[in-house]
């Protein structure tokens, strides 16, 4: 048939989304509840309507058509009708232009206009009303996408779990300040695909990045009222298609593709942060840019009175893995990243919602299974936040094999140990063993515990040891949003100071904690700029703030900086050199045939720690012997003020040490300085020693 200047054929109802064959164009978009969808087509400037074309067949929940006449580049969206009927879970309304759920790349952003929501804006409830303005207008649109690109060579290094060194960035704020990047690609895939970006990474000696999200988001409209962003980007809206932000000018998604090989050509692994457990249509009031449009019954778990949302994510919806169609989508999401666009893993945003059925969690939920059996997910990295906000929610360890997990109680004992707080020795010694506790099941490893001291959401490293109390005001909410415990401490002087010994006494707890999480077993985690002591001047939550305190500064760096920076680089160093630091298995259970490590406990004046130094609150001193028969390594851990004598010629043997690392000073060293346990070592207040020693 022709339709409005279209030849249009029946098509197939797979695969979902428009794809170009190389003759035409396929269209096919999943409503189970729609009564007809219409494919928008527009100009080249996306401002005029040139076409509404009825998809002619339903198949399988499937409405799809086929287009001999269209190429790459076109510019479209969907129409969807059906029953606006909230009290019965269904928004639909063919006034709103809806982005298509499988776009694999959007044209423009959003432009806020009371159009975009499906009803009145003024009315008392968005049941009463129903909106009969066109939001096309205001709309950005789905781009056909030619898929096609050549990888050459390119292969993923595939690092082994236990030598994996995550570093957490932003696209843009990794290379807004890089002036050694021209203007036009700051902030951008191609900025960070730049040797020059490229270069901080592999000098530092990190293993992967994890980019924080870069799937297709919008600036929700309250923050654009008040002159903000939404920076970081937890608020997505196109599972397949790249934030438009991070494209240069003219560009598409080779540019991120690009970015992707040129990271691996350095052998390292990109890691996405995405976001399946909502969308950003907010909840029963927010506008209909998509799936509420399309099928609101279907893409969101409904509340008991499905006029509302059942949510667990605090951002108004949660999105309804129990229904086939939608799983199968956010599988197909995740297949796309790995398959087309060749990233190495993800992280999951409030991942805890992803198994859940309503009020219940489980590690066999069908999300977690899909993955887990997958024979392309199950051989790439997979990290959880294992928390959301709902009944519940916090599920640390609970994950299933195969999965990394943050470990927000290693960044809460070794916060508060170096910051003096006493009952924290057991702890401590938990988490530099990589949390068994937490992990030592189901023939999990010790790398499954992501350790980190900071994040994106938090303090930075220089925060934690600058400030006491947050410091939000910046984003216009009072200063009552972010944490109010941040297990802080300002070290004498609330934020800036030209005090040099507090100055001193923070480069000291900066070491003491890097030093402590990059030889702990598990998976370190460092934040981007916490290398060179960027600063948030004490905001804590700056997810919308793109500003320089959100950007990585590497230019006039400090001399202070620059020698922390080459501090973090000689750990990390020394984390690769020594198997001690970064050991594949837990301890307790090494396979027969494989080296045995022994780990032993000590108090400062060489005997073992018993119970009663356990459960001593005042504990904040005690030794860690990592030993095997050819080789040992000595942490000696004090987090007193005062400097403490460790006299440990009982644990000496028969090894010749070397002393690789002193927090106190900055020394750090794969090769070390000669040390002897025979005479009483000395370690100064809130600091760390770390010796080697070898068999004569």
């Amino acid at each position: 048939m022709e339709i409005q200047g279209y030849t249009v054929k029946e098509g197939s109802p797979f695969p979902l989304g428009a794809t170009w064959d190389g003759s035409g164009v396929n269209f096919a978009l999943f409503s189970a509840h729609a009564s007809k969808v219409e494919l928008c087509l527009f100009d080249s400037r996306g401002r005029r309507e040139i076409a509404r074309v009825p998809l002619p067949e339903y198949t399988h929940e499937v409405w799809h058509g086929y287009l001999p006449d269209v190429r790459p580049g076109q510019l479209y969206g969907y129409r969807v009708h059906g029953p606006y009927e909230p009290h019965h879970g269904h928004r639909f309304n063919p006034n709103k232009l809806l982005l298509d759920p499988y776009a694999k790349q959007l044209d423009g952003e959003i432009h806020w206009h009371d159009s975009v929501f499906g009803y009145r804006i003024g009315h008392r409830s968005a049941d009463l009303s129903y909106d009969r303005r066109n939001s096309a207008f205001v709309m950005p649109k789905c781009v056909v996408v030619d898929a096609a690109v050549t990888w050459g060579r390119d292969a993923p290094p595939a690092h082994p779990w236990a030598e994996t060194i995550i570093y957490e960035a932003h696209v843009k704020g990794f290379t807004a300040l890089n002036a050694e990047i021209p203007d036009k690609l700051r902030g951008t895939f191609s900025g960070l695909a730049d040797p020059r970006a490229i270069d901080h990474l592999v000098k530092l000696g990190v293993t992967a990045v994890e980019l924080m999200p870069v799937q297709a988001f919008f600036d929700d409209r309250y923050l654009i009222e008040k002159g903000l962003t939404n920076y970081w980007g937890y608020n997505t809206i196109g599972f397949f298609a790249p934030a438009t932000r991070y494209l240069s000018p003219g560009s598409d998604l080779h540019e991120f593709k690009l970015m992707v090989r040129r990271l691996h050509e350095a052998n390292i692994e990109v890691i996405l942060d995405v976001v399946y457990n909502h969308t950003a249509e907010g909840n029963q009031m927010g506008p209909t840019l998509s799936f509420r449009g399309i099928d609101n019954a279907s893409y969101y778990i409904l509340a008991d009175d499905p006029r509302y949302y059942y949510d667990t994510t605090g951002c108004g919806n949660t999105v309804n893995l129990k229904n086939n169609r939608v799983l199968q989508m956010v599988m197909d999401s995740l297949r796309y990243w790995v398959e087309t666009c060749h990233v190495d893993g993800f992280r999951f945003d409030l991942a805890s919602s992803l198994g859940r059925d309503r009020d219940t969690f489980s590690s066999d939920a069908t999300f977690l299974d899909a993955v887990r059996q997958d024979p392309v997910l199950s051989r790439v990295k997979l990290i959880a936040e294992p928390w959301d906000t709902g009944p519940y929610g916090y599920q640390v360890g609970n994950f299933p094999p195969g999965w990394a997990e943050w470990n927000d109680q290693y960044r809460d004992t070794i916060r508060s140990f170096w910051k003096g707080d006493g009952g924290q020795t057991a702890g401590l010694s938990a988490n530099l063993m990589g949390s068994a506790g937490l992990f030592d099941k189901r023939g999990r490893r010790p790398w499954a515990s992501v350790n980190f001291i900071t994040a994106h959401d938090g303090f930075t490293l220089m925060d934690t040891v600058s400030y006491n109390d947050k410091h939000n005001e910046a984003n216009g909410e009072d200063n009552r949003d972010g944490h109010d415990d941040n297990k802080s401490w300002n070290c004498g002087a609330e934020g800036p100071t030209e005090d040099e010994e507090v100055l001193d006494l923070r480069d000291r707890l900066r070491r003491a904690m890097a030093a402590t999480m990059l030889l702990s077993q598990g998976t370190p985690m460092i934040l981007m700029g916490d290398e060179i002591g960027r600063t948030q001047d004490g905001n804590n939550n700056t997810y919308c703030q793109d500003a320089p305190a959100n950007w990585l500064d590497l230019s006039g760096m400090s001399e202070r900086d620059a020698a922390f920076r080459d501090f973090v680089a000689a750990m990390i160093a020394l984390r690769k050199s020594n198997v001690l630091f970064r050991y594949p298995n837990y301890i307790h259970n090494i396979p027969e045939g494989r080296p045995q490590i022994t780990a032993s406990w000590l108090r400062p004046d060489g005997a073992s720690m018993e119970q009663e130094d356990w459960d001593n609150g005042e504990t904040r001193t005690l030794a860690m012997m990592l030993s095997t028969p050819e080789r040992r390594a000595l942490m000696l851990f004090n987090a007193h003020f005062e400097p403490v004598e460790f006299n440990l010629s009982g644990a000496a043997g028969e090894s010749r040490w070397s002393l690789l690392v002193d927090t106190a000073t900055g020394l750090a060293s794969r090769v070390g300085l000669p040390a002897s346990l025979e005479t009483p070592i000395s370690v100064e207040g809130r600091s760390l020693k770390v010796l080697e020693g070898r068999t004569r």
